[in-house]
């Protein structure tokens, strides 16, 4: 079989963001509730729950690329959706990271940045 590691970096990408999207739709609430108190002193502040969904949409549509572009590269080797995939995944944490940094969440943006670096190699390997 060929391209195993980057179905499989699809297959971390796309279970990431799809349990994060799952998480924000079924406990959007305590979401909302968390994340406003955590940009409480940051221009976001007035902005969580529109960012939130902005971030929700991205991610829902990381995971579904991710998923459709691993079914892609097992049944005709084709690369564009997990490219996308792996672009969209890309986009969406440095969006957590820009939200880290302005939250001064030091510890936080450090975390985003161990799912960058797969997330960049599947962009590099699928490009």
């Amino acid at each position: 079989m060929n391209n195993v590691a980057s179905i499989l970096l699809l297959i971390f990408l796309a279970l990431t963001f799809l349990q994060s999207g799952y998480e924000k739709i079924f406990y959007w609430k305590d979401n909302v509730t968390w994340l406003k108190e955590h940009f409480a002193k940051t221009p976001l502040k007035n902005q969580v729950p529109l960012a939130l969904l902005h971030l929700l949409i991205l991610e829902l549509i990381s995971g579904i690329l991710c998923v459709v572009g691993a079914i892609q590269l097992v049944t005709n080797s084709g690369r564009e959706f997990g490219f996308y995939g792996a672009v969209f995944s890309c986009i969406s944490l440095l969006m957590m990271l820009f939200g880290q940094r302005l939250a001064k969440d030091y510890d936080g943006a450090r975390t985003i940045v161990i799912y960058f670096v797969p997330a960049i190699m599947a962009v590099y390997w699928l490009n």
